[in-house]
């Protein structure tokens, strides 16, 4: 090891404690262009810095510890603003009064469910905003409880959870990482009084896929408990938002939100980039998916005719909206993109080939730079990630984080024509946009209730 790197080690693992205690005790998040510091090892950590070589680790370390010493609670921050600042008080954002977290519900439990759950109680990515309360789901025997537990703790796609999960039966709740989640059972929404429950002013996420519209999901609207409901689907008469693109359309006034699907969550800040380079005439949009549990692991009847055949053993044609929701969030698009699908045998990490007529010319180096700068920004770096690796394949980007991934060494230009291939966790990178559209409407949830506190006072 050479002593350049070595230092760096030191000066990381120096962090840890002290990011530590400003999440534990100070309920301070802290991250770099949009990436939590609290991290799981000194690796995981240097691998963050790595990517801004720019970065003195020493100004960190003094920062972090000044921090730690001021009275700074209940809030993010984001050190990029100290690059450009140089100033504690600069880098202080996204305040949260008294320390209220707005408590969240889980209606269903499936894959995306559990991957919420994982993500939202994992260390290093708690939000000082809200918290975990409850999950909704249909008993399924007298072992469920624990059933739900080994579900959450082992999976054959993303491997063993790292946290700790306990089973507490008299309570009929899961502790995870020392965070107690109870576990409803109901078999329709309207059956839960969620403040019976100690729930009140709940963010409700259904992730089951049933209701789709917001006459269906109102429902949850008018249990006792629940104040807002986002829909893990594309959604009808809503709002579809793609955080990092359209989430400042997000008001005081929704109630109810769609967090669009996977596959537009990853082909539309990638579009959005290039429709603001350059304009986007026109495009087809193919999705080469995972199968999903929609479809049959044996022959046998399905309402779709394709997906009816054997999943794990076929390819199968089928459709998507992606490409038209698209417009959801890039009104600019709207009847510009086509869109086409077919599932494969991989049980996870899709990838969608982005066939497209611009408005300028370009090239190949062009294009890729521009979008590994947007990868890099703040305001796209949960978004966009960049890979350049020759012999990248679709098992690589499991518990990838970012709702796409550029594959620059597939990017194909020829003139105003430019082909593009954007790998995507179609289970993950999709949960961590879902918790992104979280965390901003549980902080738009406490500023509108520490503005009526205000108005009362």
């Amino acid at each position: 090891m050479t002593n350049a790197w070595l230092t760096s080690l030191s000066l990381v693992e120096s962090m840890i404690p002290v990011l530590g205690q400003l999440g534990r005790e100070q309920n301070v998040k802290v991250q770099l262009a949009g990436k939590s510091l609290l991290a799981d090892s000194v690796t995981s950590l240097m691998t963050v810095f790595d990517q801004y070589p720019e970065i003195d680790l020493a100004q960190i370390v003094t920062l972090l510890n000044e921090l730690k010493d001021s009275n700074a609670s209940n809030t993010i921050v984001d050190l990029e603003a100290l690059i450009a600042e140089n100033e504690l008080d600069a880098i202080l954002q996204t305040s949260v009064d008294s320390g209220e977290q707005t408590p969240v519900v889980l209606y269903g439990f499936g894959r995306i469910g559990r991957l919420l759950a994982r993500r939202m109680c994992s260390i290093g990515h708690t939000t000082p905003s809200m918290k975990l309360a409850a999950i909704v789901v249909r008993k399924a025997g007298d072992k469920d409880l624990k059933k739900r537990a080994s579900l959450l703790k082992y999976d054959s796609v993303h491997g063993t959870y790292d946290g700790l999960v306990k089973v507490d039966a008299d309570q009929q709740t899961l502790i995870i990482n020392g965070q107690p989640v109870k576990i409803i059972y109901a078999s329709h929404p309207s059956e839960v009084d969620y403040q019976s429950h100690g729930i009140d002013g709940a963010l409700l996420v259904d992730n089951t896929g049933i209701w789709r519209d917001h006459d269906g999901l109102s429902v949850h609207l008018q249990r006792p408990g629940i104040e807002r409901v986002v829909l893990t689907a594309p959604g009808k008469q809503m709002k579809n938002i793609v955080f990092g693109v359209n989430d400042s359309d997000i008001d005081s006034q929704d109630q109810i939100l769609s967090a669009a699907s996977c596959t537009t969550n990853a082909i539309t800040p990638i579009l959005s980039v290039l429709e603001n380079k350059y304009g986007v005439e026109s495009g087809h949009v193919e999705t080469v998916h995972a199968y999903t549990n929609d479809q049959n692991l044996i022959d046998n009847v399905h309402k779709g005719d394709r997906r009816g055949r054997a999943a794990a053993m076929n390819m199968v044609i089928t459709e998507t909206g992606a490409a038209k929701a698209v417009s959801k969030a890039i009104p600019a698009l709207e009847g510009k993109l086509s869109g086409s699908a077919i599932r494969v045998p991989v049980i996870n990490v899709s990838i969608a080939v982005l066939s497209l007529n611009l408005k300028a010319e370009t090239s190949v180096e062009e294009i890729n730079a521009l979008l590994k700068d947007a990868s890099a920004s703040a305001e796209l770096t949960g978004q966009i990630a960049y890979s350049d690796a020759p012999d990248a394949v679709s098992s690589d980007f499991i518990g990838c984080e970012n709702a796409g991934i550029l594959d620059s060494q597939s990017t194909k230009v020829r003139g105003k024509q430019a082909t593009l291939y954007v790998w995507y966790d179609n289970e993950y990178g999709y949960s961590c946009q879902v918790v992104r559209l979280m965390e901003r409407l549980s902080q738009v949830g406490l500023q509108v209730k520490q503005e009526e506190q205000n108005q009362a006072a």
